[in-house]
């Protein structure tokens, strides 16, 4: 922990997972609570729509919110798209955030942030660094399948997660102390195995009942079948295997696969790791739990850590000068210290 009257500047860097994300709230906490400043935000997907509400100011108003969300109200909240190229239009939730939130641009946001998407042509990342921060947020969530591709200057964007699930190279050029990654691909837990066991068997007794509540339209009712045909799936049931289960799978392994490799690559200061069975991808009314748990997890991995209290400077030189020294328990990077 640090002093809140010498507070140590964070580059924050939130990872790619789905409904896991919400996790990204509980880390954002626990650094305020503990008095160290953020001062710049990389995001790939619902790290970019954390990481942008963040930077508004308004994370608890949304937090709130989210926290109150049960199964339908999730539901209710998913267009259906008349295209091929997704399930899910995205106008609906993105509407839904504008309201809550208030449009914004990046470029007048109070800190410096950064959307990472895959342009779905090229198959490059792009860094959304200006425009309409629910454009941007738009373009970064669109997992693939799922959500329709977003257009913005002629491009059309996808899931930042499919090329980047821990986007820390936008924050390279940062002067903080600190880079901090949560990364939302940690390995399993027996403890979070199961976590689906208390969940009932996709059946008409499962369904609200007409006495209790209307029935919703016939399109809600097959997303709300898919998605506890996910959670079946968790659970350690084996229904017939789809082709958005089969998708869903993939890009979770791949994602896997390319954070090993970007934090092996980069070296953060601090990693914070979340475990990939801490909850399905779709399963956005759990935010409360995954609140509580990036909490932890964030206090886990910075109680690992010894931080020593002079960022950028290593041993005494000869004859008492101090100079920055770059080696194995250092970063280069100006104003970067590593934590050992």
């Amino acid at each position: 922990m640090t002093a809140k009257n010498d507070p140590k500047t964070v580059s924050l860097v939130l990872g790619s997972g789905g409904a896991r994300g919400f996790a990204h709230i509980g880390v954002i906490h626990w650094l305020v609570e503990n008095g160290y400043e953020i001062k710049s935000i990389s995001g790939a997907s619902i790290g970019a729509l954390i990481g942008g509400i963040y930077a508004t100011g308004k994370l608890d108003r949304y937090a709130r919110w989210v926290s109150t969300l049960q199964k339908m109200d999730v539901v209710r909240l998913l267009d259906p798209a008349l295209s091929r190229a997704g399930l899910i239009k995205g106008d609906r939730i993105i509407e839904q955030l504008r309201r809550l939130i208030g449009d914004v641009n990046i470029e007048d946001l109070p800190i410096s942030f950064v959307a990472v998407a895959m342009d779905f042509h090229t198959g490059k990342e792009v860094w959304l660094s200006k425009g309409n921060l629910f454009d941007a947020i738009r373009g970064s969530i669109a997992i693939p399948m799922i959500f329709t591709p977003f257009e913005i200057g002629g491009r059309f964007l996808i899931d930042g997660g499919t090329v980047n699930p821990v986007p820390i190279a936008p924050t390279l050029n940062d002067r903080t102390d600190l880079t901090v990654v949560v990364g939302l691909s940690g390995r399993d837990e027996t403890r979070l195995a199961h976590p689906h066991a208390h969940l009932q068997p996709s059946t008409p007794t499962s369904m609200p009942t007409p006495q209790a509540k209307a029935a919703p339209p016939p399109y809600r009712r097959r997303i709300l079948g898919f998605m506890e045909s996910l959670a079946r799936i968790q659970a350690g049931a084996t229904p017939p295997i789809g082709m958005v289960d089969v998708a869903l799978k993939a890009m979770d392994t791949m994602q896997a696969a390319i954070t090993r490799f970007k934090l092996a690559a980069y070296s953060p200061d601090v990693v914070i790791e979340i475990p990939h069975n801490a909850c399905q991808i779709h399963e956005f009314w759990r935010a409360e739990e995954m609140i509580s748990l990036g909490k932890a997890r964030a206090a886990r991995a910075f109680s690992r850590q010894q931080i020593e209290h002079e960022p950028g400077y290593g041993h005494e030189a000869p004859h008492g000068d101090t100079k920055p020294i770059a080696g194995p328990d250092m970063d280069s990077r100006p104003g970067k210290k590593k934590i050992v």
